[in-house]
C-alpha cells in the first residue's frame, strides 16, 4: 500500500470524528424551527380558504417542517446517545431546559399539518405530543418550585412549556375522541395559569433589571405566544369567539408590534435562538386569520394579509441564514 493510500482512511475518520463531534452543540432550541415553519404552514391553509392562494404553498411548507423535524430528532437522539452529559446540561439549564418543551410543541403541531393527509398518523403524532408536553410540564413547573430561583432567570423561555400545554387544544380542537374536550380543557388551564403568573414574573424582570443579553434578545417574541396560542386554544374549545377571545388576540396584536422594533433592529447577533421568533409570530398570525374569518371585515382580513407576508419573509430569511451558518460550520460550535 502506498503512503498515499495509507492516509486517506486517517483523514476520513478524522472528518467523520468531527462531524459527529460537532453535534454535541446542536441546540435545542433548534426545534423551534419546526414549531414555526409548522404554524406557517397552517396560516398559507387559511390563505388559502380566505383568499384563494396557491394550496401547494403551504403544504410545501409543511412538508419542508416535516423534513426538518426528522433531521433534528435523529441528529438529536444521536446527541443523546454520544454525549449524554451535554443532553443533561442543556436540561438542567434554568434557561435553555425550558426550549425542550420546543420538541412537544412541534409533534403537537405536526399532527395538524399531518391532519388533512391521514387522520390515524395525526392522532397518534397528536397523542404522543399530549403526553409528552404534559409530563415535560410537570417536570418544568417541580423543578421551579423545589430550587430557589435567580431573577435574571426569569426570561421569556420560562413561558415555553406552559405555552406548550396550550398547544394541546390548538392541535386537539378535531380530535375525534370523547375524552377529548376534557383533554383541551386540562391543557388550556394549565397553559393558561402558568402563561398569567410567568408572564408577570418575566415582565417585571424586563421592568426593574438588566435587560437581556443581545443573543436572547430574539425571545422577547416568546411574550405574545400566550396571547395567539391562548386564543386558539380558546377558540377551539368553545367552538366560537367570544369578547374573552377577543380580548387575548388584540392583545397578542399590541405586544407584536410593540415587541417587534425591539426585536428586529440592528446589531444583533445571528444564532439558533432567532428561531425563538418564529412560533409566536405564527401563532398570531393564525389568530388573526381566525378572527378575521369570524368578524369578517376587510380591515382584519388585510391585517391577516399582511402579517402573513411578514411572517414569511421573517422566517425565509432566518431559514436560509441557518443553512448559511451551518455550511459554514458556525451553527454547530462550541
Amino acid at each position: 500500500m502506498s503512503k498515499r493510500a495509507s492516509n486517506v482512511q486517517p483523514i476520513g475518520e478524522t472528518l467523520e470524528m468531527k462531524k459527529t463531534s460537532s453535534l454535541q452543540f446542536l441546540p435545542v432550541n433548534l426545534f423551534g424551527s419546526v414549531m414555526g415553519l409548522s404554524g406557517l404552514a397552517l396560516a398559507w391553509r387559511w390563505s388559502h380558504e380566505m383568499f384563494g392562494t396557491y394550496s401547494i404553498v403551504g403544504e410545501l411548507i409543511g412538508a419542508i417542517a416535516i423534513i426538518v423535524f426528522i433531521i433534528l430528532a435523529v441528529s438529536y437522539i444521536t446527541k443523546w446517545i454520544k454525549f449524554p452529559h451535554k443532553v443533561r446540561e442543556e436540561f438542567n439549564n434554568p434557561i435553555v431546559g425550558n426550549f425542550f418543551g420546543t420538541i412537544t410543541i412541534a409533534i403537537l403541531l405536526l399532527s395538524s399539518v399531518l391532519a388533512p393527509y391521514h387522520k390515524g398518523l395525526s392522532e397518534i403524532v397528536w397523542i404522543i405530543g399530549t403526553i409528552a408536553t404534559i409530563i415535560l410540564a410537570c417536570i418544568i413547573v417541580h423543578r421551579l418550585l423545589v430550587h430557589k430561583q435567580d431573577i435574571h432567570h426569569a426570561t421569556p423561555a420560562w413561558l415555553i412549556p406552559g405555552v406548550g400545554t396550550l398547544d394541546i387544544a390548538v392541535a386537539g380542537g378535531t380530535m375525534p375522541f370523547s375524552w377529548v374536550n376534557e383533554i383541551n380543557l386540562f391543557g388550556f388551564a394549565v397553559g393558561g395559569i402558568l402563561a398569567l403568573v410567568f408572564f408577570t414574573l418575566i415582565f417585571s424582570r424586563l421592568m426593574h433589571h438588566d435587560p437581556l443579553p443581545d443573543k436572547m434578545t430574539p425571545s422577547l417574541m416568546v411574550l405574545i405566544a400566550p396571547f395567539g396560542v391562548g386564543f386558539l386554544s380558546y377558540t377551539n374549545i368553545i367552538k366560537g369567539v367570544d369578547m374573552f377571545a377577543s380580548i387575548l388576540f388584540y392583545f397578542g396584536l399590541f405586544l407584536a408590534i410593540i415587541l417587534f422594533g425591539q426585536v428586529f433592529k440592528k446589531g444583533l447577533p445571528f444564532g439558533a435562538s432567532w428561531w425563538a421568533v418564529s412560533f409566536p409570530m405564527a401563532a398570531v398570525v393564525n389568530a388573526a386569520f381566525k378572527y378575521a374569518n369570524y368578524v369578517n371585515t376587510w380591515p382584519l382580513k388585510a391585517i391577516a394579509a399582511i402579517s402573513l407576508i411578514v411572517l414569511t419573509i421573517v422566517l425565509a430569511v432566518i431559514f436560509v441564514r441557518t443553512l448559511t451558518y451551518l455550511f459554514r460550520g458556525e451553527l454547530l460550535k462550541g
